[in-house]
Parts: C-alpha cells; structure tokens; sequence
C-alpha cells in the first residue's frame, strides 16, 4: 500500500494521457477519482490545454463518466488570465488563441486586440488549432515591436488518439525563432500555477499529488514546488525516458497507468 499517496487530501489529475485519450476515456481513472471522492479526498483536474474552455472540459468530463463540479476544473488558460487581472491590468493583449479561449479572456474583461492590430503591450500565445499564417505575423511584428511576450504553457506536443500533433510550446518556438524573443509561460509546471491551486483550494501543497504524463509539465511542477508526483505511462513519456531522466527530474512514483496508483492505494 502507497501510504504516502493515501495520506494526500487533494489530488490533482492532468487530462489528456492521464485520464483520457484523445475522446477515448479510461474507465479505471472513473473507477480510481469515484473512490477518492468515496473515501473523502478531493480532485482537481488541470490542463495546460487552453485551446478549450471550462464550459468544453465540465461537458467532456461528465459524458466520460467523471461527474466533475465546476470549481474541480482549471487550466493553464485561468492561470495565465489571473496572472494579466492581477499584474498587467489595463494592457492591450493580443491573443494567438482559439476562439473558446477569447471567449475566456472577454468574460474576464480583456479583450483581445483585431488580428490586424499593429501594437501591443503584450503578445499571448496558446495552443491554437485555429491558427494562421496572419496571426503569427502580427505576434512576431508586436513582439519585435516591443509588447511582452506570454504563454500559457510549454507543452510541446498534444496526445491524440491518432499520435501527436503541435502544441503551444510549439507555436512559441516559431515565434521565438522568429524574433529572438522567450516567452514567460504559465500553466504547469511553473509556480503560478502551484499559487493559484493553493489559493482556489486552501490546501497546503505538502497535502496535494499531481497525476500526469508528461515528465516535463505534470512531474516538473511537483519535484519544482513541493507537491509529491506520480508519472502514469499511458500518454507521453515511456519507461525509457524516466531512466535516462536526471535524478531531480524523476517522479516521486511511476505506475503504468491509474489503474495501478487505484490498486495500490485500495487495494
């Protein structure tokens, strides 16, 4: 039995590769958060996924069998919207971002400039499906005119049930080989997004445990901030890759899948 994991009180689950593939749900992350809520803990499902918003994640959450609540959901996207509320108030931003996280920035009152804007006091780039040749260069042509540059998170690959496709570190990588300039980014696995947990939740980070499948995000965003970290090996990162990681980079635990951590923990 894993007494560490069992003692935790918020338990916090990345998405895509940990507790879903792509639309293909995996019905022990069901069985695994059914019993955690049964057994008086409490869940946070996180995504550096900000191509969507909550409303998309509480619906696709309930039709897999999840039965999420409202304030059990964040993403990388809220982090970085918190951030520009609290820190950058009142600046112009333009957005490289799909039409659901607009969506997002308007409902928080800031709205994104018009892709043909010239300037701006900052430049936010995402996970963009919707992308297009003209909002890269007008990021690139406000970045090199002087606008910060932000993101909401460095994931440079999505899991998808038919293998990868490019993320937002991705997207940033074309703006930053283009201008010269590094964007500051949020979501996992960086401290923001470890402060804002704490906030929302009012739960010590040595109480939580991040679920993920990535060792550079989900794990990294443990082993950085206090917080103890389990890899799964049913998305990104395989058993190879843990080995050749350095030490400080490894996860506290690896398991194959959540199927294992219910097991373990249960019984």
């Amino acid at each position: 039995m894993n007494c560490v994991l069992k003692e935790k009180e918020l338990f916090i689950f990345d998405m895509d590769g940990t507790i879903y593939l792509g639309g293909r749900v995996f019905p022990f992350a069901v069985d695994f958060i059914n019993r955690l809520r049964e057994n008086g803990k409490r869940v946070l499902f996180f995504t550096n996924n900000a191509s969507h918003n909550n409303d998309f994640y509480m619906q696709k959450l309930s039709r897999l069998g999840f039965s999420p609540k409202r304030e059990e959901i964040m993403s990388s996207g809220d982090v970085t919207i918190a951030f520009l509320k609290r820190h950058r108030a009142g600046k112009s931003v333009y957005l490289v971002g799909t039409p659901e996280l607009e969506t997002m920035f308007r409902e928080n009152g800031i709205e994104p400039l018009p892709h043909d804007t010239e300037r701006a006091d900052i430049v936010v780039s995402s996970f963009d499906t919707t992308l297009t040749y003209e909002k890269l260069d007008t990021a690139c042509r406000c970045v090199r005119g002087g606008a910060e540059y932000l993101s909401t998170h460095p994931d440079y690959n999505c899991p998808t049930e038919t293998g990868f496709i490019p993320d937002s570190g991705a997207i940033a990588a074309f703006i930053t080989a283009s201008t010269g300039v590094s964007p500051r980014y949020f979501g996992k696995p960086y401290a923001d997004t470890v402060t804002m947990i704490c906030e929302v939740t009012e739960v010590d980070r040595k109480k939580m445990c991040i679920f993920g499948d990535r060792l550079y995000t989900d794990i990294a965003l443990g082993k950085q901030h206090g917080v103890t970290a389990t890899l799964v090996l049913s998305g990104e990162t395989t058993k190879e890759q843990v080995e050749h990681a350095a030490d400080k980079d490894k996860p506290d635990y690896v398991y194959p899948s959540l199927l294992e951590v219910d097991h373990d923990i249960f019984g």
